[in-house]
């Protein structure tokens, strides 16, 4: 029998590239967006319902129409700068959305959720790699928002039945390689595509945000994950989960770290062209190195990264912002 799968946030990068993923195993695929920060023509494997999580009857309605045997929750803000100087929007969107999406699924008989989750949920790494039993200790309203919702995960489950994967991202990058999607934000925070357009226009710089890291070259270092592992990865959980039950975390990353000026090389490599760079303070409570062990997946869930050497994720990037270059 054909399942289904509800996406919230299905319009934006992440959540677009899952719907791919599912779609592709056979699953009936629905994504609920309100289009605040999605892109309606991302949306390619079955129906969009324009709404927000927030909203109890257009969750409601949805859940009941399509009966989900699955919700995969990706609707957040993401952006750390924009969680300190406006924690409220966070909360009240990630935390009280998310929220408002249990309650909805509690009232539909909907029993089964994946957890768009964060690395930033861990704050400060005391120890490399990060496993997922390391502290959890956010320094930013972002990472508290997320953390806040796998506790309500916990709670969840033990008070009403409801089994949850919670999968804490770590830097998620790349693009389709079939070049369907691919990576859009207003504005582009992410590290990659903004060196990507260092490396195609010469008034775009790109700045090192820090020199002076305790690291081999000074900058920071990244653990950069290609977004179709990271959606292969909620394939396998959904399917453990609708068998398993249960609350479950897991890190999605490689194990492989990359510095800013590794990545630098690596465009320049790919792009054949020199990123025009700058150097810059770091950020306020910016680690110098987060680098993921992937252990507990690679057991639990069968999962490996197979796609995010750094050379073969610049270049979906890449290919994807060629086609759609920036206006």
């Amino acid at each position: 029998m054909t399942r289904t799968v509800l996406v919230t946030g299905g319009a934006g990068y992440v959540g677009s590239h899952c719907c791919k993923t599912f779609a592709r195993a056979g699953w009936n695929v629905v994504t609920l967006d309100n289009l605040s920060r999605g892109w309606r023509d991302a949306v390619r494997w079955g129906p969009l319902v324009e709404g927000d999580v927030r909203d109890p009857i257009a969750v409601r309605g949805t859940l009941e129409k399509y009966e989900p045997d699955l919700v995969a929750h990706f609707a957040a803000f993401a952006y750390v700068g924009e969680s300190v100087e406006n924690p409220a929007i966070y909360y009240e969107n990630n935390t009280a959305g998310t929220l408002a999406l249990l309650n909805g699924m509690r009232a539909a008989g909907c029993r089964h959720i994946l957890f768009s989750s964060t690395c930033a949920s861990y704050g400060v790494p005391q120890h490399i790699p990060i496993d997922e039993r390391h502290p959890q200790a956010p320094i930013n309203p972002y990472g508290w928002s997320k953390m806040i919702i796998e506790r309500m995960l916990e709670d969840f489950g033990r008070a009403y039945g409801i089994g949850s994967v919670s999968l804490r991202y770590f830097n998620a990058a790349g693009a389709d390689p079939e070049g369907e999607i691919g990576e859009r934000h207003e504005p582009e925070s992410h590290a990659i595509p903004l060196a990507i357009e260092a490396a195609r226009r010469a008034d775009q710089p790109f700045t090192i945000l820090g020199t002076d890291f305790p690291t081999p070259d000074g900058s920071a270092i990244r653990d950069y994950i290609h977004v179709n592992d990271l959606a292969r990865a909620h394939l396998l959980a959904g399917e453990m989960l609708l068998e398993r039950g249960g609350t479950h975390v897991f890190n999605l990353g490689t194990g492989v770290g990359t510095s800013v000026h590794e990545l630098i090389e690596a465009v320049e490599r790919v792009a054949r062209c020199k990123p025009v760079v700058r150097r810059g303070p770091r950020r306020a409570g910016d680690p110098a190195k987060l680098v993921a062990s992937f252990a507990k997946a690679e057991r639990e869930l069968g999962w490996q990264p197979q796609h995010s050497g750094i050379d073969f994720i610049i270049k979906t990037a890449l290919e994807w912002r060629d086609r759609h270059p920036p206006v």
